[in-house]
């Protein structure tokens, strides 16, 4: 039996992380204001939401919470913007992605098979209503690698 758990998490965001870093370090700091339109985010509030963006998921996983409602989504979406507004050079970006990254990867390295298994609920029309912690935190790895190079 094939087993993939948190260790296996960690060790699949680490090599997402690297290459979401190897990305930023190699893109010019002057590109980092570029905006496909003016309606999405620039590559530089792309890359400073990928490197906040987890450690909402280490909140909610770490306290175990097991209902999420709009207000609780709200207010953390404003603390993330807040976040992610103070990273405003190349270098604040890198270190957040760098700092942030291995947090969330020792994070999901210390999850047992029972956190994982256990479920979020989400009102309507939130579908599905309940989510197991596993697809939660796997969605950070999944979307970060499409979302760094689009």
């Amino acid at each position: 039996m094939t087993y993939y758990g948190g260790k296996q998490l960690a060790d699949s965001f680490r090599t997402v992380r690297k290459n979401t870093i190897t990305i930023a370090e190699e893109m010019p700091e002057d590109k980092y204001s570029f905006r496909a339109t003016p309606e999405v985010m620039s590559i530089g509030e792309m890359l400073a939401h990928v490197a906040i963006s987890p450690m909402w998921q280490i909140e909610i996983h770490g306290e175990k919470v097991d209902k999420i409602e709009f207000a609780t989504f709200s207010a953390r979406l404003q603390q993330v913007r807040a976040e992610q507004d103070a990273l405003r050079s190349k270098a604040d970006i890198i270190r957040a992605l760098k700092d942030h990254g291995e947090r969330f990867a020792t994070f999901l390295e210390g999850l047992d098979e029972a956190t994982l298994a256990s479920t979020v609920s989400f009102p309507p029309p939130v579908q599905p209503a309940i989510k197991t912690r596993f697809e939660m935190l796997l969605v950070q790895k999944s979307t970060r690698c499409t979302t760094a190079v689009s």
